[in-house]
């Protein structure tokens, strides 16, 4: 069951980032204040010519918020559900044993 609610979160997660970067993307930057003043289309838009920062800005901020909320229960669900390991990484790895350099038979010179 848990499997179900962490790949359920995990979607929803997904769609939620996917629906920031677009809500990001639509926004107007802050020099588009300054064409909608001399007439550009920004005034005929659906939401006015404020309305829609407001609605964008908002939308973003709350979607920003459920985004953070499902990362922590992402992040719980992970943690929780992780076992803890039998046995260490390391105890199958073999050491070789340390060899000595071999005699050459010559005797170092003086």
């Amino acid at each position: 069951m848990g499997s179900f609610w962490f790949s359920l979160l995990l979607v929803l997660h997904i769609l939620v980032g996917c629906a920031v970067i677009g809500f990001v993307l639509l926004q107007h930057g802050k020099g588009a204040d300054m064409g909608a003043a001399f007439g550009s289309g920004a005034s005929g838009s659906l939401f006015g010519s404020s309305g829609s920062a407001n609605f964008l800005s908002r939308t973003t901020a709350i979607l920003a918020t459920v985004f953070f909320i499902t990362s922590l229960a992402l992040s719980y669900f992970a943690s929780a559900t992780r076992q803890p390991a039998s046995q260490s990484l390391m105890q199958g790895v073999v050491v070789p044993a340390a060899s000595a350099p071999a005699a050459s038979g010559q005797d170092v010179p003086k």
